[in-house]
């Protein structure tokens, strides 16, 4: 910011005191700083901010300060939250406050500064999403008088001026605010002598009056009066100026937040941008093809469009690139979602040739990643021939090449040198693989021989940011929200680590202790994260991933958010994700479980291999299998040999010598089984220190644990449940706060965050301090005790889901577990009847209704989902509809919806059952060029019919009809 440091002036210069006053309720040890941008309040070290003082004021208790200042001064300032030693424990959301002094301020005269604590859900309405996209406005608002300017000035004695300050993101046009309350000044509950404000910028709006000292207390609202005459109250109790301190204060600023409104909520549709269909594409969706998928939700009632990952994730060259979640690139987007057809309006006819051929190959039921990737690579290759020069010497290129130069440079150059070396493993790459400037420079020089296979990649990446950038403002200028996804990490052998191997633990791999989706845990293959030496340049590589996001997403989902309060660190030679640890953690001590009486480690730390285990797990082959994989220690005590001592030692020598055991067992159920007996351990000795231990997850599972005396079970027991749930909670909330704050702060898109799994019990509440939006899948409930979520009772501050891409859809699901369905039929539906074997068009409509009539700030439906509620749409197997299978590391991630976006744009019958839905619900949804066109008849005085619920009606009638149950069941359930 410009500064703004206090107005030096002669020894004469006026002086006036600057009060603070805030309510908020502290806990014991606790108390309240502001800190600014100038010395009097600390120059932003809170260390040395102004230290307010408690008071109690009924219930509440507030929060006072005072100083002296300059006439005419100027700052930013804060709120925070600190200990005993002035440690900070938590601070405002939000913007920075700035305050102005009125001029014509009087020696000694005081201004007092009434503020509220700015929380982070305060601060959702001004971001992005809502700002630039839901609350756009189409007309200029012009400011009318600048934030903070006083311009009353006071005409008789006792009285003071008061400026009422509002902020109001969400506005008409023509619509005023006022402030109308019990002062005669405030029109005395007359709403045509309230006080009208005026626009100060930043959707402020600010308005001043003279208020005798007689009219305190006084008890207002602030209201909206729009153009047709109605007239809106805010929410809530009335607000209320309390008497005046003294000193009788000169001026009040009296910042009352956010205006009290119904809350805001919002659907959108959920697809991969790869499972996108469209008459245009080549084999997969492309970024062009959300223009039409904009206009689809609009007329669908839809608010938002949410998309996987988009970046770059070509390691392997082959089909296992087709996982969103393993970027080559942070930075760079993926070449599958360029649409070659736009590179060049100068396409010669054989070209264009070719591209109708390829369509018509590649419009297969699925995507054909590698066929696809390779097609599209060909036919641009050929365009760049042509207009390479034309192109990389424009001065759009050249922009674009200048702000995007520090990642562009090292992405180009390691496609060439992957290419080159046939590997991504830079560790294989000579004299490269050791990152430097010096290097980067001579591969990308304009004088080397592969300059022009470097300006291809930036020719395509160029390509692909113009043709989202038009994709993004086209759904901005329609009020569409486009979401992106951050993904937890990178890929092992990516550009980002090539180039920052110091950020990154390159022996461990990232992955999830079991839970829903996996009883054995996943491993991401991801390394960890060294974020201590992140946090040495304030989190820079992060920073410039939202920073990247935000030139094309509004919004976007924190994959897996608990990683940022810790991770789950698995040795890099782990293939599953069960005997792992958590980074950061506590870990028991020898010493401590010493006390305990726990003392051999090597019992508890080691396999835990008996003669019985081989027997029971390979049958009259044990010996076979013994002979390969173990040596005897100790009579009928078995150990991994050195070569086959972990998972990858062993599925590395199962391959080479599987031919040996052909006769009994196949090699997955081999490997599975090795597996199991490698795992058989209780506690996992930390590599690093071989005095720390970690409770291994479901340890009470093992053999190795049930094998121990009484004593040692119940200390391990005891040690493991505060392992897990209970050591670590202020460790991992501290971990949270000093990293997400970075990645929230690095933009102004709306963050919601991925949070299903093992939660801890920190997660919430720091999710809820930071204005973090969470995640709610019914199937998945969070709250403990039940089998099913509760729409009806979930969180505004959530987005609601019936499934999302790492569980089967909605309609898979209701097919492939019997008893669940009966289950939710019995329990959600409220019927004991046999539910129907399928989920019918009605039970997909029941389900989508209970999720736009829940409370959550968005409900947004997978694309296969809100296709459910038409039976045209279901003919194909549900369990094709399926984005991602987590249990399988190989998934290929391939799923294409059967049906066009211009064919969805034609059915009618579908928009408006979705539209119906999200009308009936009291969601918002962007108005349809139609519906503006009612709106203006309606001003006209043309009447128009109500929307009715007769499809609700119909749908649970037929569902009764399914289950035999009457109607008023059914509607007793709703």
């Amino acid at each position: 910011m410009v500064n703004l440091g206090l107005i030096s002036g002669n020894k004469g210069t006026k002086s006036v005191g600057l009060s603070f006053r805030i309510p908020y309720n502290t806990q014991w040890g606790q108390s309240l700083v502001v800190c600014g941008s100038e010395s009097v309040l600390g120059s932003w070290n809170v260390k040395r901010g102004l230290a307010l003082s408690p008071q109690h004021q009924g219930d509440e208790l507030i929060w006072r300060g005072s100083t002296a200042v300059p006439a005419g001064f100027k700052c930013e300032y804060s709120y925070y939250v600190v200990d005993d030693d002035r440690n900070v424990l938590r601070w405002e959301a939000g913007k920075k406050r700035k305050l102005v002094l009125p001029d014509g301020l009087r020696d000694g005269e005081v201004v007092e500064l009434h503020d509220l604590w700015q929380t982070s859900s305060d601060g959702l309405p001004c971001t992005s999403a809502f700002r630039n996209v839901i609350f756009r406005k189409t007309w200029s608002t012009e400011i009318q008088r600048p934030l903070g300017v006083i311009q009353t000035k006071l005409d008789e004695n006792g009285s003071v001026v008061v400026q009422f300050r509002i902020c109001c993101p969400n506005i008409e046009e023509e619509t005023s605010i006022y402030v109308i309350g019990s002062s005669t000044r405030l029109g005395q509950w007359k709403v045509q002598d309230g006080l009208k404000l005026y626009y100060a910028g930043d959707s402020i709006w600010q308005a001043d009056c003279v208020v005798q000292k007689d009219d305190f207390p006084i008890k207002y609202p602030w209201s909206k009066y729009g153009k047709a005459g109605n007239f809106c109250p805010e929410t809530g109790p009335n607000r209320e100026l309390v008497e005046l301190s003294e000193p009788q204060p000169r001026s009040i600023i009296l910042s009352d937040g956010m205006m009290r409104e119904m809350p805001w909520r919002g659907a959108g549709v959920a697809v991969p941008m790869f499972s996108i269909r469209s008459e245009a594409d080549l084999g997969v969706g492309e970024f062009l093809d959300l223009k039409i998928l904009v206009d689809w939700a609009v007329e669908s009632g839809f608010h938002l469009v949410q998309l996987l990952p988009i970046n770059d994730t070509s390691v392997h060259g082959m089909w296992w690139d087709s996982y969103p979640y393993s970027s080559l690139s942070v930075f760079a987007l993926h070449p599958l979602y360029l649409r070659v057809q736009a590179l060049s309006e100068r396409i010669p006819e054989e070209i264009k040739e070719e591209i109708q051929r390829a369509k018509e190959l590649l419009d297969g039921k699925d995507v054909d990643y590698e066929a696809t990737m390779a097609t599209k690579l060909s036919i641009a290759k050929k365009i760049f021939v042509l207009e390479k020069d034309t192109i990389l010497n424009s001065d759009s290129f050249s922009n674009f090449f200048t702000e995007n130069e520090g990642w562009l440079k090292p992405y180009a150059a390691f496609c060439f040198l992957r290419d080159f070396f046939e590997t991504s493993d830079h560790s294989q790459w000579g004299r490269f693989t050791c990152y430097s400037i010096d290097k980067l420079e001579k591969l990308v020089s304009k004088d080397s021989v592969q300059y022009d296979i470097i300006c291809f990649h930036y020719y395509i990446q160029f390509h692909l940011h113009l043709q989202l950038a038009e994709a993004a403002e086209y759904a901005r200028k329609k009020g569409v929200v486009l979401k992106g996804d951050l993904p937890i990490g990178v890929d092992r052998n990516s550009v980002d680590t090539w180039v920052d191997p110091n950020l990154f633990r390159m022996n461990t791999s990232t992955g999830a202790p079991p839970d829903y989706f996996d009883k054995n845990g996943q491993n991401w293959g991801f390394p960890t994260y060294n974020w201590e030496e992140m946090s040495k340049d304030n989190y820079a590589w992060w920073r410039a991933r939202l920073t990247q996001m935000a030139k094309y997403f509004t919004a976007y989902r924190i994959d897996h958010i608990l990683g940022f309060f810790r991770i789950w660190e698995l040795p890099e030679h782990a293939m599953t994700g069960l005997v792992g640890k958590f980074r950061p953690s506590i870990p028991l001590s020898q010493e401590e479980l010493e006390r305990e009486g726990i003392w051999d480690f090597n019992r508890l730390s080691r396999p835990y291999i008996r003669h019985g285990f081989l027997q029971e797990k390979f049958g009259a082959y044990w010996t076979v299998i013994a002979s390969n994989f173990m040596n005897e220690y100790e009579q009928q005590r078995y150990e991994f040999k050195e070569d086959c001592n972990t998972e990858k030692k062993i599925a590395s020598k199962l391959k080479s010598c599987s031919e040996s055991f052909f006769f009994f067992e196949n090699e997955d159920k081999i490997r599975r089984n090795l597996f199991d007996l490698l795992q058989n351990i209780v506690l996992i000795r930390d590599p690093e220190d071989a005095g720390k231990f970690y409770p291994r997850f479901n340890l009470e599972d093992t053999s190795s644990f049930k094998d121990l005396d009484d004593h040692s079970k119940n200390v391990l027991k005891r040690l493991y449940y505060d392992y897990y749930f209970h050591r670590q909670e202020s460790l991992w909330r501290q971990n949270a706060l000093k990293t997400l704050p970075a990645l929230l702060n690095s933009s102004d898109m709306l963050a919601c965050g991925e949070d299903l799994g093992l939660i801890p019990s920190c997660v919430h509440p720091v999710m809820q301090e930071l204005g973090l939006i969470g995640l709610r899948i019914q199937r998945m409930p969070s709250e403990p005790g039940l089998d099913f979520g509760i729409p009806s009772q979930y969180p505004y501050m959530t987005v609601c889901a019936p499934s999302c891409h790492d569980c089967s859809t909605l309609r898979a699901w209701w097919e492939e577990d019997e008893e669940r369905r009966c289950q939710f039929y019995k329990t959600v539906v409220g019927s004991d009847s046999l539910p129907p074997s399928q989920c019918v068009p009605e039970i997909a409509y029941f389900i989508l209704r209970q999720h736009v009539e829940a409370p959550s700030m968005w409900a947004i439906f997978p694309l296969q989902d809100l296709l459910a509620v038409k039976e045209e749409y279901t003919t194909r197997p549900a369990a094709e509809e399926t984005i991602n299978d987590p249990t399988n590391p190989k998934h290929y991630w391939r799923f294409r919806v059967h049906v066009t976006l211009e064919s969805l744009m034609k059915d009618k019958e579908l928009k408006s059952t979705i539209k119906d839905l999200i009308r009936g619900s009291g969601r918002s949804y962007p108005p349809t060029l139609g519906e503006i066109e009612v709106q203006a008849g309606r001003e006209k005085g043309v009447a128009t019919a109500a929307p009715t619920k007769q499809q609700v009606t119909a749908g649970l009638e037929k569902i009764s009809l399914l289950n035999g149950s009457s109607k008023t069941e059914a509607v007793a359930v709703l």
